[in-house]
């Protein structure tokens, strides 16, 4: 079965779901020449302009006003009767999101989800309608705050997604341009603690704090769970342990690895799940390519089941 790429957008009406899909769709490097079937779920402020689109016969808006509508036999026969290879949502924003997940046929994927706020109302959407806010957030790879002006606290937009997801990416839309969220979180483990110990969703985080912060986590005691990889040509006694890690959407996943140094390395096996105690150190390794980087030291290893979810994200 053929795997269907699925772009899912959603938010209130008047986000700016539609002008994100617009552009997206006027944009050569994304508009290819794919057959792309648009499912609309509302009817918004603005519709699309196919006339300003490139490739404009690949794409195919279909209206659905209704949820029921939303059922596996009707997109499969959409996708048939396109031909399409990919899908674009714009979902409406008062519908539960899992009625789209449980409609959609075997073989769709999706490859990322967004969503759209307009910091006008978006608060008042929160303090009224909590779960259809949470549930645009809590699998959402990012979110975009848009008719945010100069001088805004973000605070507030940052609470409530952080809230809900450690994961979203928070982008503002200042109109002239685009600025990522820069309020830190505090970190999900204690990096003072005598053992550091790194949840089965924090990998990610502490895998990019650790990378910033290396000297400051030199001869410290970290404890978590983690893949094995032993392919290639390895310095005596080591292996590599990581998670692979969502750094913006699905295209982006990369493994995020480290070296491990451990005298029972010949007991494991190329791709085991391991929880792993162990001791940084800071030394030159093949691993890095002769460069200084962090030396996993093995205190203790026993394979293990696989963490739920297996891909992390930078943000937890």
């Amino acid at each position: 079965m053929a795997e269907i790429p699925v772009y899912v957008f959603t938010g209130f009406l008047g986000a700016g779901k539609t002008t994100f899909i617009q552009k997206t769709l006027e944009d050569k490097r994304f508009n290819n020449g794919v057959s792309t079937l648009v499912l609309q779920c509302e009817d918004g402020e603005e519709e699309l302009d196919l006339e300003r689109m490139p490739n404009k016969k690949s794409i195919h808006v279909e209206m659905i006003r209704d949820p029921e509508e939303l059922n596996e036999v009707y997109l499969e026969d959409l996708l048939r009767k396109h031909r399409a290879r990919r899908v674009l949502v714009e979902y409406n924003g008062m519908w539960l999101f899992t009625k789209f997940l449980e409609a959609m046929p075997d073989g769709w994927l999706i490859y990322q989800e967004a969503t759209f706020a307009d910091c006008a109302d978006y608060l008042v959407y929160n303090a009224n309608m909590r779960n259809l806010v949470g549930d645009k957030l809590k699998n959402a790879d990012m979110i975009i705050f848009n008719n945010i002006k100069e001088g805004d606290d973000r605070m507030p937009f940052h609470k409530v997604v952080r809230s809900i997801s450690k994961r979203c990416n928070i982008i503002y839309n200042y109109g002239d341009r685009m600025e990522p969220d820069d309020i830190p979180d505090p970190l999900p483990f204690d990096v003072n603690a005598p053992v550091i110990e790194i949840g089965d969703t924090d990998y990610g985080v502490w895998y990019a704090d650790l990378n910033g912060k290396e000297q400051e986590y030199a001869g410290k005691t970290v404890h978590f769970k983690g893949l094995v990889a032993k392919a290639g040509k390895l310095p005596p006694n080591c292996f590599v342990i990581g998670r692979h890690i969502m750094t913006c959407c699905a295209e982006d996943i990369v493994f995020g690895g480290l070296a491990c140094r451990w005298t029972g390395v010949n007991a494991l096996k190329h791709l085991d799940w391991v929880e792993l105690t162990a001791k940084i150190t800071l030394e030159k390794s093949r691993i890095y390519n002769n460069e200084e980087g962090p030396i996993l030291n093995v205190i203790s290893c026993r394979k293990c089941e696989k963490p739920e979810p297996e891909v992390v994200s930078l943000g937890g």
